[in-house]
């Protein structure tokens, strides 16, 4: 799948069940529904590309305190990029 046929999934009422976790997250992001999606990074905590998604979350959230520390259990810092950027990145990455 293309980024654009991700985006395009967008309209759809819930994400493909055969996507990772991590996509499907960012899928329920994209939709508004961070809890959905912060539920999802949570869920195996302490793996780097869950806890990497679970710093980005914090940052939608407006909580930099928290992003940072998530980053800093990814092995990451935080980022110059807008969230639009960031979330971009992430989905390429997982894509």
């Amino acid at each position: 799948m293309t980024f654009t046929e991700f985006e395009n999934t967008l309209k759809l009422a819930a994400p493909d069940d055969s996507w990772s976790p991590l996509l499907q997250a960012l899928w329920w992001d994209a939709k508004g529904d961070w809890e959905a999606a912060h539920e999802i990074a949570q869920s195996k905590e302490g793996t780097k590309a869950f806890d990497r998604l679970h710093a980005y979350l914090h940052r939608v959230e407006g909580d930099d305190w928290n992003a940072r520390y998530w980053y800093r259990r990814a092995g990451a810092t935080l980022p110059d990029q807008t969230l639009r950027e960031e979330w971009e990145y992430l989905v390429r990455e997982h894509l």
